[in-house]
């Protein structure tokens, strides 16, 4: 999960923790961007945790998954996907989704591989949880649904993801909303190795390296996934509740290897799998975003997370950043749903 900041370690320049943790994304220089404080703005208010149904999920044949979707909005709306990440599920959009649909846009909002109801077709397919094919799924999907370009809207996982396809495909991707900024990265980057501080923040995926770790996430994912809850956002007073609606997600038969696996590729203990080959060469290559972008930081994030002007040279087409006040963490559209639906609304504008 604070997974997505981990990746491009090549770069290395800082000397401080968080600096540190945008060398993990394989963040370059400093650079000038709008920046600003996010605020209301014009949409309807949102009382984050109004909703907690989606009502009847949806599943589709797409690549080499059936893939479990909420949707909502009109079949003719302007497409949003919104990208969950690790250890969280389609419930961090339960408020966003329905504002979005009543602002006309179409929203789909994916189960990833290894999470509630998306299985794989063949028992035989290889349980790859490397970043390539986690974008690879989107652009499945996306073919799938018949869906040329889409604005793509994520954190954690679902930022990474969404910012690989805007890299490799910006045709599919009409604008980019993505929570923590730039986190592409390459298993080169993740084998230099950081200052004990910084490395002292990526704890997990050390035991994860392990069969202890794999064994102990297999047996104990619930109160795993909580702790990570409550680091990432520890001035978010969520309830068991909404916690075990979305941890029911966990009980995915391919979520542990999915998990395992994604760490493991990351640190170069894990191999992906050739087709991904020229895929993971472009991007760690560090390729520039061409499409409009917003990202955002909520101000109270307990993962490790890049200063902005780290990363602000990354995005060559209209940019801004958000800082989301009031206490926000990692799970910031969950957090904060009104600010995420407004970048969204505001980023499609572009």
């Amino acid at each position: 999960m604070f997974d997505e900041l981990k990746h491009d370690r090549r770069q290395f320049v800082a000397t401080t923790a968080m600096t540190i943790a945008a060398a993990h994304l394989g963040l370059i220089g400093s650079a000038k961007a709008e920046v600003g404080t996010a605020t209301p703005g014009r949409l309807p208010p949102i009382r984050p945790g109004t909703n907690t149904s989606f009502g009847l999920l949806k599943q589709i044949d797409a690549g080499p998954l059936n893939v479990g979707y909420a949707e909502a909005g009109p079949a003719g709306g302007r497409p949003v996907i919104l990208l969950h990440g690790w250890p969280y599920d389609i419930y961090s959009f339960a408020d966003v989704t329905p504002s979005l649909a009543a602002s006309g846009y179409r929203v789909i909002v994916p189960y990833l591989r290894g999470y509630g109801p998306t299985r794989f077709l063949s028992k035989d397919t290889f349980r790859n949880g490397q970043p390539a094919a986690l974008a690879r799924d989107v652009t499945d999907l996306m073919n799938a649904l018949q869906i040329p370009n889409a604005t793509l809207a994520g954190f954690d996982w679902g930022a990474r993801t969404a910012d690989i396809v805007a890299a490799l495909w910006p045709e599919r991707c009409k604008a980019l909303v993505s929570v923590s900024g730039y986190l592409i990265g390459s298993q080169e980057a993740g084998r230099m190795p950081l200052p004990p501080k910084a490395e002292l923040e990526w704890w997990y995926q050390y035991y994860f390296a392990t069969e202890r770790g794999r064994a102990g996430y297999d047996k104990y994912r619930h109160d795993f996934a909580k702790l990570i809850w409550q680091l990432a956002s520890p001035k978010w007073g969520f309830d068991d509740a909404t916690f075990d609606r979305s941890a029911a997600s966990f009980n995915n038969p391919d979520h542990v290897s999915i998990v395992i696996h994604n760490y493991r590729w990351r640190l170069g203990l894990a191999e992906g799998e050739p087709k991904y080959d020229d895929l993971e060469k472009r991007l760690a290559e560090g390729p520039v975003i061409t499409v409009p972008t917003i990202t955002m930081e909520g101000d109270a994030n307990g993962a490790p997370h890049p200063d902005p002007s780290s990363y602000a040279k990354k995005f060559s087409g209209k940019y801004s950043h958000r800082l989301v006040t009031g206490g926000i963490g990692h799970n910031l559209p969950q957090e904060a749903p009104q600010a995420f639906v407004q970048a969204i609304v505001d980023v499609d504008g572009y």
